[in-house]
């Protein structure tokens, strides 16, 4: 356990949370931060042992993995708030760029040719990496399908370094999904909300056999 990359959350709402809950549950450690220090300590505290609640900026420095369980318009405000903190880290980003309509309809908020994987890439902190994850599914899907047998739930990731494709797998492995890599950030749009191996177009989790035919 000590060789694997330490993993901090920013962020514990629901996506934030299933993250966190999987990752203790496939006994990884993992640290907590969230603007009001007192709801990451009280995830921390239901996690057990496992999770420990720091402030942001102590969480940060204390990763090599971060995830930013934040709404899309938010993370660049993180990117700007810690720039510093966040150099030269691997940055998973789950967000969607979507708003949800008094009648449940989902649109997105940025042009349809656009991903927020790629707007968000635009601005990283200094030798930082963005990876397009965790965001495939709903945050339903995400805490209720982990760890499933006999064929674990697919996990779509995208990224432009693949030289952290084995640091990316594992984490998504500790997860309770099988990781399967779409391409490059450009794909990113593709496991978006709206996006061709989202949940919400396949209509359902796949595994990895059914995964592959969708590529």
């Amino acid at each position: 356990m000590s060789n694997e990359k330490k993993v901090a959350i920013i962020g514990v709402g629901n996506i934030g949370t299933a993250i966190a809950t999987n990752t203790v549950k496939g006994n990884r450690p993992v640290i907590l931060a969230s603007r009001k220090l007192e709801d990451a300590e009280a995830l921390s505290n239901k996690l057990g042992d496992l999770a420990t609640a720091a402030e942001i900026p102590d969480a940060i420095n204390q990763a090599d993995i971060v995830v930013v369980a934040v709404w899309f318009n938010s993370i660049q405000e993180v990117f700007t708030t810690y720039k510093k903190e966040l150099e030269g880290k691997i940055i998973i980003d789950p967000s969607n760029a979507i708003a949800v309509d008094d009648k449940g309809n989902v649109t997105k908020t940025i042009p349809d040719n656009e991903s927020a994987g790629q707007i968000n890439a635009q601005n990283l902190p200094k030798n930082a990496v963005l990876v397009k994850a965790m965001g495939s599914l709903s945050a339903h899907s995400l805490a209720t399908a982990s760890f499933q047998q006999p064929n674990e739930a697919v996990l779509f990731y995208a990224t432009d370094n693949t030289d952290i494709d084995t640091d990316v797998e594992k984490f998504i492995h500790d997860n309770g999904y099988e990781a399967l890599r779409v391409g490059k950030l450009d794909q990113s749009r593709r496991i978006e909300v709206l996006g061709d191996l989202n949940e919400f177009s396949i209509k359902k989790t796949v595994d990895l056999d059914e995964a592959k035919t969708k590529i």
